[in-house]
């Protein structure tokens, strides 16, 4: 696995049609890890700022972009809750430590990550799931409903 620890700038934390998207700057014409970069772009990746209580964020790396003075880094936010993006917004406008660790998983396994319940809907607006799939009746697996007792203190 490909690991680059660089100093950036965090240029813009940027909410666009629901997709959230970082983006770096590194100042000057000679980027370290250019050619892991380069390699890195357009893959899955997990981002660490240094001393950030989010954690890691786990991003496509969208683009790369070089020019005389600096060099643009584009990371579109994937499958992160919202509570750990709203950390990130102190650290923008600010020159960071960013750690880019490329992922293991592709970036349709990333958005696939939720489990999925199979069911079909009646005519008469009833679903039907299948067996072993999931109950309804905690009673049949030894639990209480959770109302059982409210009812026994109104009686």
């Amino acid at each position: 696995m490909s690991k680059v620890n660089l100093k950036v700038l965090f240029k813009k934390l940027q909410r666009d049609d629901k997709k959230e998207i970082l983006e770096f700057h590194v100042k000057g014409e000679e980027l370290p890890s250019s050619e892991t970069l380069v390699m890195m772009a357009g893959t899955m990746s997990h981002l660490t700022i240094e001393d950030c209580e989010a954690g890691t964020i786990s991003a496509e790396f969208k683009s790369i972009q070089r020019d005389s003075k600096k060099t643009v880094l584009k990371f579109e936010v994937k499958g992160d809750s919202q509570d750990k993006i709203i950390k990130l917004y102190p650290y923008a406008g600010h020159n960071v430590n960013l750690e880019i660790l490329a992922a293991q998983m592709s970036i349709d396994e990333i958005e696939e990550q939720h489990e999925v319940i199979q069911y079909g809907i009646n005519g008469d607006g009833t679903v039907e799931v299948p067996e072993n799939q999931m109950s309804m009746d905690l009673e049949d697996e030894g639990e209480k409903l959770p109302f059982e007792d409210e009812e026994d203190a109104l009686h």
